[in-house]
């Protein structure tokens, strides 16, 4: 996965060992692992963008075309886009200027309210999301180089770490709000 040589040795085990070495021994594994997912993050988010370039994406925009086909009418009011992809509203309007641009996807005024905007995916986009889609499967999310049971260990200590963090309510602590994100719902 790196487009570079390996280095010869771990510079996060390396800080973790200076941490300790400076007595800041409670602190080194949680600040190696804070360092490790970044470090991973900015890995992954590389080789995305690398597999998503001659699509002529980045990952943040192909999140929002993924988001939209995944939807019945493959239209979605900006505003939830942006909740739901856990971005600020600016960057989802950037985002969709850009995709508008290419003719991926278009704006629709939403008649009931003249504040609010549905963000449609064209049939370009929907083609677009499709191959790029595919594109990802294959050269990263089948290929991260994660073993099978390590996927799930990640999985749930992140979705632990974010849900203690507020990132989303736990299942149990819902109350009954699990259809308003549902994302076959229709979008106004």
């Amino acid at each position: 996965m790196p487009q570079h040589e390996p280095l010869p040795r771990d510079p996060i085990a390396d800080a973790r060992r200076n941490w300790e070495r400076e007595g800041w021994t409670q602190a080194a594994g949680p600040m190696a692992a804070v360092a490790s997912i970044m470090r991973a993050q900015q890995l992954l988010l590389a080789q995305a963008d690398r597999i998503l370039r001659p699509f002529k994406l980045t990952f943040s925009r192909y999140e929002v075309l993924a988001l939209l086909s995944f939807t019945r009418e493959h239209r979605m009011l900006m505003k939830k886009a942006s909740a739901l992809l856990q971005v600020h509203p600016t960057s989802i309007t950037n985002a969709v200027d850009r995709l508008e641009h290419a003719g991926l996807v278009r704006r629709e005024p939403v008649s009931s309210d003249r504040r609010a905007v549905n963000v449609v995916l064209t049939p370009e986009g929907l083609d677009v999301v499709a191959r790029a889609t595919r594109a990802l499967n294959e050269e990263l999310f089948l290929a991260t180089g994660f073993e099978e049971q390590e996927v799930e260990a990640v999985v749930a200590a992140l979705s632990g770490f974010r849900a203690r963090s507020g990132d989303f309510a736990p299942p149990g602590d819902r109350s009954d709000t699990a259809h308003e994100n549902h994302p076959r719902e229709p979008s106004r």
